[in-house]
């Protein structure tokens, strides 16, 4: 798979574990910046990230900032992602397996560096379930959105 990685300045000292991470477990990564610690502001990094993602320019995106509040709000305003944070990895992989979740968000300033592999790995290495009950779950989801 192709992923994206976006970050803002108080993700970007995460930014290239995150990438390492994501090429060792096979896949590529597309870097969408931002590439310093200068003051950003994390709605542009999101937009980003979730229009790579809608376009199909990558497959699923991770996204960083300081808490991961912030960033996984702005990108969920695009229609089609679904952003969320997670800082556990029973949340990284359940929601892509029941919520079809293509951007993981995560707080750099909560997680550090010792949990990037788990998190990223458990969002990479899960796929969606197709169940019907979260399929139908899905479509009530979109269904919102297109109001």
């Amino acid at each position: 798979m192709k992923i994206g990685v976006a970050v803002d300045h108080a993700g970007f000292p995460l930014k290239a574990r995150v990438i390492e991470v994501i090429q060792a477990l096979g896949h590529e990564a597309l870097d969408l910046g931002t590439n310093s610690i200068a003051p950003v502001d994390y709605p542009d990094y999101a937009q980003a990230l979730g229009e790579a993602v809608i376009a199909g320019r990558c497959d699923r995106g991770v996204l960083l900032c300081g808490s991961g509040v912030g960033a996984s709000v702005a990108a969920c305003k695009l229609r089609g992602i679904r952003a969320a944070v997670c800082h556990d990895t029973y949340s990284a992989h359940q929601g892509v397996e029941h919520d079809d979740m293509n951007i993981l968000v995560l707080g750099a300033r909560i997680i550090g560096p010792e949990l990037v592999p788990e998190l990223v790995g458990a969002f990479l290495r899960a796929t969606f379930s197709h169940e019907e009950r979260h399929v139908r779950r899905l479509a009530k989801v979109a269904a919102l959105e297109a109001r």
